[in-house]
Formats: C-alpha cells, structure tokens, sequence
C-alpha cells in the first residue's frame, strides 16, 4: 500500500511518522526508539535516535536485530523474518484511534527467541485484533545473542534489556499521541520475552512505567554470571580473539552470528549448557529478580497474569527427533534429569508415581518444566495473592506429536490463527471460539486488571485453556510440585553422578548433530 495524504501523521519525541490503515485500525511500523547500536554504540547501553525533520514513513517493520536463522528442524514450525539494516532499535504501534485525547489501555509485547533469535515482524504478533477491541499493541525489537546479552569485562551487561527499557521509556513519552494512555501500560512476553518482563517489574529504573504484567511461559530469573561467560569464551576460543567487547566489534558480523549458532547449538531448556542469559549486574538487575519480586521489593501492586502450557518440553524435542531417542535412554535420561534439575532421586520416583503411563521423555519434560518455570511461577503468585491469575493452556496442536506445546498459545493470544505461520504450530482448523476467549482475556487485563477469572489464593485457582470451554481447576499441579518441597536436595547416588550425566550429555550429543534444540 503506497503513502498518501490519507495516511495516519503522529509526531513522535524524535519527529513525524506516517503509518497505514490496515482492517479498520492504524499501523505504524519500525518506529526508531534508540539510535543504530553500532559503530561506537556497540555493545553499549541505548541512545536517543537523532530526529528527523519531515514526515518518515512508518509503513514497513523497520531492520531486525542481527541474529542466526533457526534450524530447519525450527524452522519447519516457528517464524523468524529477517529484516536487513543497522537501524534495529525499532517498534511497532497498531491502535484504533491514533491522536491525543482517547487515553486507550496500551500492550507493549516482548518476543521470544532464547535472547538470540525472534523479532517484532512476525506474523503471528500482528496487533489488529489487539487494536480492534480497543488495546494500542507496541511490539518491541531488541538486540539479541552476544550483541544483547553478552558479558564481556570492557561493556556494561544486559544491553538488550536496556534496549526494552528504552522502549518503555519512548512509549510512557509518545504513546498519548497514538491514542494510548501512558498511565495503563501492561508489559507482556513469551518465553524469553517473559523473562524480560520478569527482570524489568523488578528493575527499580523500570518503576512507573507500567501497571501489569503478563508473563507467559517465562518466570524472572538470572542465570549464574558464569554461564553466560562460557558462552562469550567459547566463542572467542573459535574466533581466536580476546573474550573483550572490543575484540569482539572487530570481527564480521556474520562470523560472529554463525559462531554464536555453532557455540550454542547444543544448549537447550531440557539439557542446560552455556547459554545467553540476563545477569545481575548491580545496576538495572540489581539482584535476582524472582527473589526481589517475592520479597516485595518491586512492582507493588501490580497485576500479573501468567502462566504456561500443558506440554512445554514437547517443542523442545519433538523437531530434533529427540522425543523417541530420550524414551530409549530410559535410567540414563533420567539421572541427566536429576542433574539438571539439582534434585534427588525421590522426585523422580515421584514423577513415575503420577504418570505410571509415562515415558522418560514425558517425565524428563515435565520434570524440567516444573523446575525452570512452573515451581518460580507458582511461588512469585503464592506472593501476590490476590493480584495474581495463573492459566494453562492445554488444546493440543493438530500436528503430530507437538501436544500442546511451547508457543502454541500465541496464535489465540493474538487472534491470528489464520496467518500461515500460526498453522506451522496450530495445524490447520484450530478452533475459533478458543481464539475469541482467550484474546479477550488479555484483553480485559490490559483494560481492567481482570482476566475474567479468580485471583491466586491458597487453592491456586488455574484458569485452563483447553479442548471445550475454558474453566478454573484449582491445584492442578500441586501434586508434582509438592515433591519438590519434600525432597529439597540431592542426593550422592549413582544415579546422579557426574560420569551418569556426562554419559547422558555424550549420547545426546551425538543424536543432536543434524539440528539445535534451542527453543523460543
């Protein structure tokens, strides 16, 4: 669609933007809210964009952050657009009513992509049904991998999540003219979108920016320092450069991305391993955010919506082939389940207990599942009763073996099902009527406060997205959580021994070697 004087103007702090009229509603597509993070701004913490005189056109998603495709495995089931250009720092604005006055709830959504991959341009992140029923949608590109999250001794950490709050701070001073309200923010992500949004409610620089927030398949946390240097070193090891910022902006661009994949190809959510990660850096992440946020430290009196899906892991697994390869490693499987989730062998034998019906990759999926998000999700809502609502979603793709699965939710999320990307997950027929009750859940949230079901109290009321109509459980997974509590700590068993687990990680290894099992 080609620009004319019919086109929606706002004037942005930085200068005026021209956007597009797509199904009723206003688009404004790669709006710059920080400058190009190149040149002397790499790997250093976002700035102001120079303004422009004129009117700039809005009516394209603006260059995405330099990232590695995913693999074909991935590929086959997620989307990941790649847009050229060094000006990254952009977002997106669909609203129904761009012009000061109308003071509408605001969404402002982070994606997903394990810090290295994903962006704004996905289809699946199209704003019209948000805009439609009177939400302004803002979608946020962010820099990712080594350029976002890389530690390094000569650069400040967490850049990308420097960039998001960038984003905040640009939509809290430009969002009344898009028709938006500045006052009724709610900060939502997926995945490692939802980390971020864990890591900012309890940035104390991020206070005041927002109201809500929704985290879906994502807690806040902060992985150990060291874990994030593995990767950086790693990397200069196969560079053959110092493990310095300024090493590392001297080396091509796309090296670095094809080292940054190779080194992190066998990282994963089930198997752990060096990967990118947010950091406590006494600063911005002053301390692990989970631990701040249950202490009350930030984010009083902010709603929270969040939640997961039924069967995260199977995403994780079933596009490397690994579903069945984990089943026939049996005990071996599950001593790396242990290692991976520090954990004793009662747990396990607990899991078994449960799911008598299981095989190894059902409880070593669910098992880590419950570690890395479930068990931190229920303890951040058991320390906001009352402000809290927690959901599963549990409708099973259409698509083999994907179950209801990692990712799945965002095509109803955002009402898109019928984008060809939302189908690559979703299968073809997903149910309409299960779109429409979601959608409006976050929705009502980021108008009110309420999803339209009740708040977390001593039941843990979890509110299930599933085949018919949706409905409240209550304790729906106490069961396999209260092992946790039982068996705090491992034990010295065979079972558990770093030989078992390097046995586990060999075997692995080798079945890995045709794709990378790095998830959203």
């Amino acid at each position: 669609m080609t620009a004319d004087q019919t086109d929606p103007v706002v004037r942005t702090p930085y200068g005026a933007v021209r956007g597009r009229h797509e199904h009723g509603v206003a688009v404004f597509r790669g709006i710059p809210y920080a400058a190009p993070p190149f040149g002397p701004r790499r790997f250093r913490p976002p700035v102001p964009p120079e303004p422009w005189d004129g009117v700039r056109d809005a009516g394209s998603f603006g260059p995405t952050a330099p990232k590695p495709p995913y693999s074909e495995a991935f590929a086959q089931y997620l989307s990941d657009p790649s847009v050229p250009g060094d000006d990254c720092l952009n977002l997106n604005v669909w609203t129904p009513e761009p012009g000061p006055g109308a003071r509408l709830p605001v969404l402002v959504w982070l994606h997903g992509g394990a810090l290295t991959r994903g962006s704004s341009a996905v289809p699946v992140y199209a704003g019209h049904s948000f805009a439609r029923d009177g939400v302004v949608l803002v979608s946020v590109n962010y820099r990712l991998g080594v350029e976002g999250y890389g530690l390094f001794p000569d650069a400040p950490a967490n850049p990308g999540l420097r960039d998001q709050l960038a984003a905040l701070r640009w939509v809290h001073d430009a969002i009344e003219a898009f028709g938006g309200d500045p006052d009724r923010v709610t900060l939502c992500g997926q995945s490692a979108g939802a980390i971020s949004v864990g890591a900012l409610i309890a940035a104390p620089q991020a206070q005041g920016l927002f109201r809500r927030a929704v985290l879906q398949s994502g807690p806040p946390e902060a992985p150990d320092r060291d874990k994030v240097r593995r990767m950086v070193r790693r990397m200069a090891t196969r560079l053959k450069v110092p493990a310095t910022a300024e090493a590392f902006a001297a080396v091509d661009r796309d090296l670095l991305l094809r080292t940054q994949a190779e080194v992190g190809r066998l990282s994963s959510p089930v198997l752990g391993g060096p990967a990118f990660g947010i950091v406590v850096d006494g600063d911005l992440v002053p301390r692990d955010p989970l631990e701040a946020l249950i202490a009350g430290e930030a984010a009083r009196g902010a709603d929270l919506l969040m939640g997961w899906t039924r069967d995260e892991y199977l995403l994780w697994l079933v596009p490397g082939g690994l579903l069945e390869r984990v089943d026939r490693l049996g005990p071996v499987a599950l001593a790396g389940a242990m290692a991976r989730c520090h954990c004793g062998h009662e747990v396990v034998r607990g899991y078994r207990s449960l799911r008598p019906r299981a095989g190894a990759a059902e409880i070593v999926g669910q098992m880590v599942t419950d570690h890395l998000l479930r068990r931190p999700l229920h303890r951040l809502a058991d320390a906001r009763p009352g402000s809290a609502y927690v959901y599963e979603f549990a409708w099973p793709s259409l698509l083999p073996d994907l179950g209801a699965c990692h990712a799945l939710e965002l095509g109803f999320v955002f009402d898109t099902g019928e984008v060809p990307e939302s189908r690559r997950l979703a299968g073809e027929g997903a149910p309409q009527e299960l779109a429409d009750t979601m959608h409006a859940a976050w929705v009502r949230f980021a108008t009110d406060g309420d999803p339209g079901w009740e708040s977390w109290d001593p039941a843990h009321p979890v509110h299930v997205f599933g085949d018919g109509p949706p409905h409240t459980v209550h304790g729906p997974r106490d069961a396999e959580l209260a092992l946790w509590t039982a068996d705090p700590t491992p034990r010295p068993t065979e079972e558990t021994s770093p030989a078992r687990t390097a046995e586990l990680r060999a075997v692995i290894r080798r079945l890995r070697r045709p794709g990378d099992l790095r998830g959203t």
